[in-house]
This record gives C-alpha cells, structure tokens and sequence, in this order.
C-alpha cells in the first residue's frame, strides 16, 4: 500500500528550453506566465504546505515545464538550493524535475545527484526519429536512450513522457516507441496524446489541412493498448492526458485533439470492455451477466455514461447488472462463475503487443 503523496508544483515555461517544437507552447500549458524567481519559488512551497497538514503524506518539490536542466547552471543550482533546504529538514521527502533527454551529462548529473533530486522525468516524446525531427523536438531517438541509461546508472527515478499523435506519426511507430521505452526500463511513464494548442507550429499544420489529430477514440485505442504494455512490465503509468486548466479545455486553448478531463478512466473503462468481450466469447456467454467488483471498478467497468453496458447490450444482447464486493473481479454468468484476472489478462494481451 503506497503512502498518499502531495506534489508540489514550480513551473518554468520556457525557462532552458533551447527549442520551438511544433507542439508546445508552454505558457499556454501551464498556465503561467510570470518568470520564476527564487522568492516566488519559496512563496509557492509554502503556499502549498499550509494545505499538508497531515505528518505522514510524502511531500514533493516537482519542478514542470521549460528544461530545467537547461538552466543557466547558476540559475537551476539556485533552485535545486531551495528545495534541498526543505528535504534537508525534513519538509519534503522527493525532488522531481522534468527535462529533455539532450540535456543530460554526467555534469549535470552530478549536481542533480549532490542535491538530492530523486526523479527525472525525460520528454522523449517519440521513439521515431523522422518524427522527432518533423515536430522540430531538436533532439534523437539515441539521445534518449544514452540519457535513459545515465539515469539509471546514477540510481536516479527515471521516467518518460510520451506523445503519441505527433505530426507524421502513426500507429506502428506510436507502438514502437512504447515498446523502445519499455527496452530502457523507466519506473514511471506520463502518456500524453497530441493535442493542437493555439500559437503553435502544430496548429498551421492542422488549420492548412496538412496535421489531422487523433480522434478521442482513436486515443483510448491507442492509449489502452500503451496503458496495458507498461503495465505488463511493472512501469507505472502516473498519467494519461494533460492535466485541465481554465485554458486546457476545448473552446479556449485546446484548438484540436483528443482532449477529455477523465481520459484516464475511458482508457481504463475500454481495458475491461476489451477484457470482458474476450471472456464473452471465449465462454459463451448469455443472456445477463453479473459483475462482483469494488465500487471503483463498477465505475470502470461500466464506462462512462454507462457506454460499456450499452456495448454489451447492442453487440451481444447482454444484460449487466454490478454487485459490490471487496474480493476479486467474478463475472456469474448463469451457471458459470469465472474470474477476472486482471494481472493475468494484462500479462496476456500485453505480451501479444510487445
């Protein structure tokens, strides 16, 4: 059972970053547009520590946005100065930061490592490098594995950050990145469908004609498939879709794209619609099925807005009905009482992508 942990967010949009690339515009992602000083940093800490009262939470300093470690290094020493003070006493217990895989030496290391940073999240965005250089990302597929190793190697959390959706991109080289991330073995991995914010080069592409996104089908699809490899391989995937803000939402700066507020739960909501339809034919069942799962999986398995009970029902002629229980996933099916096996399942299907 994992500790609940609070994050701690400091955003530096832009703020390192040496490169345009086609998709981003930070300022428009975060939401933030004043420059980070040293006294804004303390001021945000201690804003968000006036809400974690409670002892036994893990509290995180997570530097986002921009590249941190493309800081002046004056600058980021500064930064990484302020929250080593509060890991030193105690306040905080993690450091994370997020940067590109291009920016990533045994130097840099070396400071990340003296100040106690604990996670570095990578955007390699792709695996592909023709779609690395179409989307002007400004760094290669070897670049992210060389950074990946060194990661590693320095006893460093690693993660990724993945884009499936980039211009040129398409569903066999979505699938290979994913399976040339799972060769470098990161602990956690963000998956973040493409989506076409304004003021940005991804937009001219689309408003031309010459970028359609991916459909929000076409990202649970994608997504769920992604979701079930790293889960097959024990990495953890911390989150699907950009977080929403008063500007990432459709209508205000989200022009196009697969964006949705709970993609999370449609991913996982299609992962037991994909599971359970195999169960349906493998056993033949009929009439009216009865699910025994935790509330939380009901939700899930339902779908959103009932849309899986409505599935089985068009395609199979299928009743659902849910009854809640603490013990493992049962589906009764008549006569027949058969387990979920979600672990199982995820290690079959799993293994039949990678």
């Amino acid at each position: 059972m994992h500790k609940k942990e609070y994050i701690i967010p400091i955003f530096i949009p832009f703020l390192g970053c040496p490169h345009d690339c086609s998709f981003c515009n930070q300022l428009k992602i975060t939401n933030y547009k004043d420059k980070v000083d040293e006294n804004s940093v303390v001021d945000q800490i201690e804003t968000y520590l006036k809400y974690f009262k409670d002892v036994d939470i893990i509290k995180e300093i997570a530097f986002y946005g921009g590249t941190f470690t493309g800081l002046r290094e004056d600058v980021m020493i500064s930064y990484l100065k302020i929250a080593n003070e509060y890991k030193n006493k105690n306040i905080v217990q993690k450091i994370r930061l997020s940067t590109r895989p291009d920016y990533i030496n045994s130097h840099i290391l070396d400071i990340l490592k003296e100040y106690q940073v604990d996670i570095i999240e990578l955007g390699i965005q792709s695996m592909v490098d023709s779609v690395l250089e179409n989307n002007q990302r400004g760094h290669s597929k070897d670049d992210s594995i060389r950074a990946s190793k060194l990661i590693k190697e320095y006893g460093f959390t690693l993660g990724h950050q993945i884009m499936p959706g980039l211009y040129t991109d398409d569903y066999e080289k979505i699938i290979y990145t994913a399976k040339e991330s799972i060769r470098l073995h990161p602990d956690i991995v963000r998956i973040y469908p493409t989506l076409v914010i304004k003021d940005t080069r991804l937009n001219d592409l689309y408003q031309k004609g010459l970028y359609n996104p991916l459909t929000l089908d076409q990202a649970i699809d994608i997504c769920t498939k992604l979701y079930i490899m790293y889960q097959k391989e024990n990495i953890e995937v911390i989150r699907i879709g950009l977080q929403p803000t008063d500007n990432i939402t459709e209508g205000e700066d989200v022009v196009s794209g697969p964006f949705h507020p709970a993609i999370r739960q449609l991913v996982k909501s299609n992962m037991y619609r994909i599971f359970i339809e195999k169960m349906i034919k493998e056993n033949n069942l009929k009439d009216e099925i009865t699910i025994y799962a935790t509330q939380k999986q009901i939700s899930e398995i339902s779908g959103n807005k009932k849309s899986n009970k409505i599935y089985f029902k068009d395609k199979y002629n299928i009743d659902f009905s849910f009854v809640e229980s603490k013990d493992k996933i049962f589906i009764l099916n008549n006569d027949k009482k058969l387990e979920l096996d979600l672990s199982k399942m995820i290690n079959d299907y799993g293994g039949e992508l990678i």
